[in-house]
């Protein structure tokens, strides 16, 4: 379905008056707001295509209604988030969940959204029907070598579907790991996990980049053959130029100091891009700024300060990329929510007072640091995050708008109460 653009203009027509007053009394001490917007105006974040039906856990999946069945149906869910919020131009496949199977017809599709393809992400971590070998004692770092063979092709035929669709970046993330002391020998699972990366970057196109991705844990809880951004970023360091670590929020240990990570890959020019969500615990997967949004206020603080001082434009230097699970939500409401969420922490990092807080830095003020970034995070940005959106052509208030015009059941009525997208 698309969004009729009747009901978008009433919709922003009614919420005008209450809008231009929390915008005017907000802009009023910002020097820079301006800027802030068209900022905003040009921040993208992708959608990834296995995030919008049910996620589930490891207990159970309680499907929705009206899920997307197809990858048409996902970009047109894409679509409808696009036109919502004008900020999510994006979509990243997961194959084989979503193989297209005439790439120049579904090429076309998105760009009728407005749309183009984010990165291509391997599957190494399940077994597929007919596969020849299994994954269940891992990928790349395998004993066997024909295991590693496979998982190799595997992602070679994801570059060449990623190739055919515009994108311009492979995934890679492993379930490689151990769960009990002495079942593998931890040198030679990095080592055979680096010859392995090294066949697949050699198939990489000049202007692509391959995202190394890391996990701490699960589904292996002894450990990850990849498992920390050291890890990652000595692979990445090892293949070369066109290697990157990427950096998903909820791949850590509880109370890992992210925003450091972040800076010190950002100086070394080793930081490729993100998936964004949230967790109380570890990889929980949750709407982004759920739980903790000044981590995520902190993270920006850092990739704004790390990409200004290394030159790098703020909407298209990184890849940025929602990664989530939806069990309990609706994953369209999920999705615009975290969008908003990183948006408004993006909104908050321009806010920071670089000079003041460079020299709070080098006269050892504390209190004036935390002073300067608190007030950076607590000024309700949302007028300016808004104010970017209609200037765009998308709604003041994105989910208000899905849940007034009752998105999800003419979804279902399209669709059946009974598809399932493929995907976690």
């Amino acid at each position: 379905m698309k969004l009729d653009k009747q009901s978008l203009e009433q919709h922003n027509e009614k919420l005008a008056a209450k809008h231009r007053r929390a915008l005017t009394y907000v802009a009023e001490d910002i020097a820079h707001a301006e800027d802030v917007i068209s900022k905003l105006e040009r921040f993208q974040i992708a959608i990834p295509s296995w995030a919008l039906g049910t996620g589930g856990t490891r207990f159970g999946r309680f499907s929705g209604k009206g899920e997307p069945g197809s990858l048409e149906q996902k970009i047109e869910d894409v679509g409808l988030l696009h036109a919502l919020n004008r900020s999510s131009g994006a979509i990243s496949l997961h194959i084989p969940w979503d193989i297209p199977q005439d790439a120049a017809k579904i090429k076309t599709l998105a760009a009728s959204y407005g749309l183009v393809f984010d990165a291509v992400n391997s599957n190494t971590f399940q077994d597929q029907p007919g596969q020849a070998h299994s994954y269940k004692f891992g990928s790349l770092h395998h004993v066997d070598p024909n295991v590693r063979r496979q998982a190799v092709a595997h992602n070679i035929e994801v570059i060449n579907h990623g190739v055919a669709l515009g994108s311009k970046a492979l995934t890679v993330w492993l379930a490689d790991g151990s769960s009990f002391p002495g079942q593998l020998n931890f040198r030679e699972a990095f080592q055979n996990t680096l010859e392995s990366l090294k066949e697949i970057y050699a198939h990489l196109p000049e202007d692509w980049k391959l995202f190394v991705e890391y996990k701490a844990f699960e589904p292996f809880f002894y450990s990850t053959t990849i498992g920390d951004w050291g890890q990652s970023l000595l692979l990445a360091n090892k293949l070369g130029p066109q290697a990157y670590t990427l950096v998903d929020l909820g791949h850590h240990l509880p109370n890992a100091n992210i925003e450091q990570i972040v800076s010190l890959l950002l100086m070394e020019g080793k930081l490729g891009g993100f998936h964004f969500n949230d967790s109380k615990y570890a990889d929980d997967d949750l709407t982004a700024g759920s739980i903790k949004p000044y981590q995520l206020f902190l993270i920006f603080n850092e990739l704004v300060e790390g990409m200004d001082a290394r030159g790098l434009d703020h909407a298209t230097g990184l890849g940025w990329m929602i990664d989530a699970s939806h069990n309990l939500k609706d994953p369209l409401v999920d999705l615009l929510q975290s969008v908003e969420a990183i948006k408004i922490a993006y909104a908050q990092a321009l806010l920071v007072d670089r000079v003041a807080l460079k020299e709070a830095q080098r006269n050892n003020d504390v209190v004036r640091a935390q002073e300067i970034l608190q007030h950076a995070f607590r000024t309700d940005v949302r007028p300016l995050v808004a104010e970017a959106r209609l200037r765009q052509g998308a709604a003041l208030d994105p989910v208000g708008l899905f849940r007034a015009l009752d998105m999800r059941a003419k979804l279902i009525d399209e669709r059946g109460s009974a598809s399932v997208a493929t995907g976690l």
